[in-house]
């Protein structure tokens, strides 16, 4: 294989790695934003809730996805009850739900560095790794583009195909509506909000054997996650996925020209240019196409 090619296998793996954190890190956020319209500013904390239930349960002895999934189980429990007690008080006030998340952040970022102490390591990266050439990829990062491939496709089935799909789409499109027609609006609700946090738990417990654990973790989720729901727009099938994919090659080919700093300019330069081009993000652009 000539050099080229592995070239270009570098740059398609670094590209797919930076597609499965996009969707993995937005993918809760932009459900509880584009079905809700609460900004959830707690969303990095539940990434770090997955993440520290994985490496708990691993290091007891759990297979590591059984312990992404309890993480995933874990962080969508207090998503509902967050929901239950707090965020359903703030609906349709978005610049109140903003805050109150954001002091539930705080609170939790707080709590956990006194009851976790500041860093915990993590349980090792699995499967080892393959090489071409001059290049070695990590075979659990193909692993987390898999997992994310299957969030979109669980999703797409989840909204499209079922009983709940249905209800949760009339409940974000005309939720005094969806309530006259019987619809358990308020149920629905904390079932999604406990979705959304349930894939940011998962996000975390995903990434959770390549990272060094610290309560403040999920600062380092929260940008791109945001930036990703803001390009994509409110729909999470027609929003995240083609965002995540623009972004990642934008990326990827900024961090491989001049450097990581150079590719995180690329992703906010690319907002800068959706927000003023496609205010209502790529989702928004496809629903104007299609009507």
């Amino acid at each position: 294989m000539t050099a080229f090619v592995y070239q270009f296998l570098a740059f398609a793996y670094q590209v797919a790695d930076v597609f499965a954190f996009l969707v993995l890190a937005a993918g809760g956020l932009a459900i509880i934003f584009g079905m809700m319209g609460i900004i959830n500013m707690a969303h990095g904390e539940f990434i770090t809730c997955g993440a520290y239930v994985t490496t708990a349960l691993v290091r007891a002895g759990l297979p590591l996805p059984v312990g992404i999934v309890m993480g995933a189980l874990f962080a969508g429990v207090l998503g509902i009850a967050l929901e239950r007690t707090i965020v359903r008080r703030f609906y349709n006030r978005p610049i109140d739900s903003l805050v109150v998340t954001w002091g539930v952040s705080l609170i939790a970022t707080q709590g956990a560095l006194l009851v976790l102490g500041s860093a915990w390591t993590s349980v090792g990266t699995p499967l080892g790794s393959i090489g071409f050439g001059d290049y070695s990829f990590a075979l659990y990062r193909l692993v987390m583009l898999a997992v994310a491939i299957g969030v979109l496709v669980g999703l797409y089935l989840l909204f499209m195909k079922t009983r709940f799909g249905v209800h949760a789409r009339a409940t974000m499109q005309n939720p005094a509506m969806a309530r006259a027609l019987g619809v358990p609006t308020e149920r629905i609700y904390a079932q999604t909000f406990g979705l959304g946090a349930a894939l940011a738990g998962l996000a975390g417990g995903v990434y959770a054997p390549t990272l060094t654990l610290s309560p403040t973790m999920g600062t380092g989720f929260v940008v791109e996650s945001f930036v990703t729901v803001v390009v994509g727009g409110a729909d999470v099938l027609t929003g995240t996925a083609p965002a995540s994919a623009v972004l990642a090659i934008i990326r990827a080919a900024c961090t491989a020209a001049w450097g990581q700093v150079f590719g995180l300019i690329g992703l906010l330069v690319t907002v800068c240019i959706v927000i003023r081009v496609l205010p209502e993000g790529f989702s928004g652009w496809l629903m104007r196409r299609r009507a």
